[in-house]
């Protein structure tokens, strides 16, 4: 039996003694924002985060649905975890977001001990859940057109950026897409509710603000439209860098590119994902847009910021794509030269418009195309990186390089991760003179720190 979660907004006070939840997250940054999300709001209510499950009394995987692969990596994670809940029944194991939303019946059929399943817009229910007695497990996957979870807290874990959610949802329906049936239609957070939020994380010690939104650029909360969002927010003293992702090509307005072009403190780097070369297959994804107005938007954007960064998306073996489709993204990608690129076999999604239309490429011939394109993005990424040997570059210092003991690492303006001495404290900006290159990373040498912002948090 399933019990489907129907109650209101109720405060749940502060158990006794302190119950400990661990989260695990699967996705993209919305899904990590909304895991801070979801910490902050239960901490509200007397939960503390802890580093393992072995110590937890909550077990929360915060779930994705855009990928086939995400879904049997959850199953197989929540398989492992069980025996936490075997060992311990007291322990609740729950899953959030997305799959949640799209595989519901699936996921409890495969993994009965579940307690709770809670979608994108279930979050504020989350204590009245946990704290709710039932051998059943508790479901809320309500879509609600009206929550932006704007009056809640995240609990953030420190460093020098800080993504801000400025929307949820999506109206677009791309074929291939799940999302706007997973997270709902679009709405924004008023632009003063996010103005507020940034100068409160600008005072913690922020440095770079990322606004996040499943099509961001097509933000307005009624009375700002995003280029007014991006301008008053890098008026924000403290605040030193202002990205966002990831925007649709359809909504990139005049204004808006005026706004990069003019607001200094907003990143010369853009997200803009293409999907393809192909106009036929871009219909047929339902794009809006097809290959000579992307390019002419490419040429708006080079134009206005001359040194702009680039990335995109690709998805290789939609359906029906042929030989002729794929060589036409090829050559787009080719023309761009695109500064990184996340590049993906097609994954059918059912619920989807694109799923009645089956799984028309070999997955031999996906396997390939992707390879292609890997080699040819990776060619072109670690040419534009080597074009930059020599050159003095502003880096926003993050904390200390992985692989290489006693250096930092940190990111350009355009985003491109950057290796360098230890000459400058973290949340600080540096120039440093790029020596050497990856496809991936920049190597710098002898650098000088330039104006301290060092971060508090």
């Amino acid at each position: 039996m399933v019990i489907a979660f129907t109650g209101t907004h109720t405060y749940y006070p502060h158990p006794m003694d302190p119950k400990r939840v661990y989260i695990e997250t699967y996705g993209c940054q919305m899904n990590v924002a909304d895991t801070e999300l979801i910490l902050g709001h239960l901490a509200d209510h007397g939960y503390e985060r802890t580093a393992g499950p072995e110590t937890a009394d909550v077990i929360l995987l915060n779930t994705c649905a855009i990928r086939e692969h995400a879904e049997e990596r959850v199953l197989s994670r929540l398989a492992a975890i069980a025996h936490h809940k075997a060992r311990r029944p007291g322990v609740k194991l729950g899953l959030t977001g997305c799959m949640v939303q799209h595989l519901r019946d699936r996921l409890l059929a495969r993994a009965p001990y579940l307690d709770l399943l809670a979608g994108p817009d279930a979050y504020r229910h989350l204590p009245e859940l946990l704290a709710r007695d039932s051998t059943d497990p508790l479901v809320d996957l309500r879509l609600d057109r009206s929550e932006t979870y704007a009056d809640m807290t995240p609990a953030r874990d420190g460093g020098v950026r800080a993504w801000v959610t400025a929307m949820r949802g999506c109206d677009r329906f791309c074929t291939f897409c799940v999302v706007p049936y997973v997270r709902g239609r679009e709405r924004s957070v008023s632009g003063p509710t996010l103005i507020e939020q940034v100068r409160t994380l600008a005072a913690s010690g922020y440095r770079e603000v990322v606004y996040l939104g499943q099509t961001v650029n097509a933000y307005h909360d009624g009375h700002w439209s995003f280029a007014d969002l991006l301008r008053r927010t890098a008026a924000i003293e403290g605040i030193l860098r202002v990205r966002f992702t990831s925007p649709h090509p359809a909504e990139m307005t005049d204004d808006l590119i005026d706004a990069m072009a003019t607001t200094p403190k907003v990143s010369p780097y853009l997200h803009l994902p293409v999907q393809s070369g192909s106009d036929r297959v871009l219909q047929l994804m339902s794009r809006d847009y097809d290959r000579a107005s992307y390019l002419a938007l490419v040429h708006r954007l080079r134009t206005a910021v001359p040194d702009i960064a680039l990335s995109t998306d690709v998805i290789v073996g939609f359906p029906t794509e042929e030989e002729s489709d794929f060589t036409e993204t090829l050559a787009l990608v080719n023309e761009v030269g695109f500064d990184h690129a996340f590049m993906f076999k097609y994954s059918r999604r059912e619920g989807t418009k694109a799923y009645a239309r089956g799984d028309t490429v070999a997955e031999a011939e996906k396997t390939d195309r992707l390879q292609r394109l890997i080699t040819l993005q990776e060619g072109l990424a670690a040419a534009r990186n080597r074009a930059l040997i020599g050159r003095e570059v502003e880096v926003l210092i993050e904390g200390p390089a992985r692989r290489t003991t006693g250096w930092l690492v940190g990111k350009t303006p355009h985003f491109k991760s950057t290796v360098l001495p230890n000459i400058a404290p973290v949340g600080s900006l540096a120039t440093v003179r790029i020596a050497d290159s990856t496809a991936h990373t920049l190597i710098g040498a002898g650098a000088a720190p330039a104006e301290q912002h060092v971060n508090h948090s």
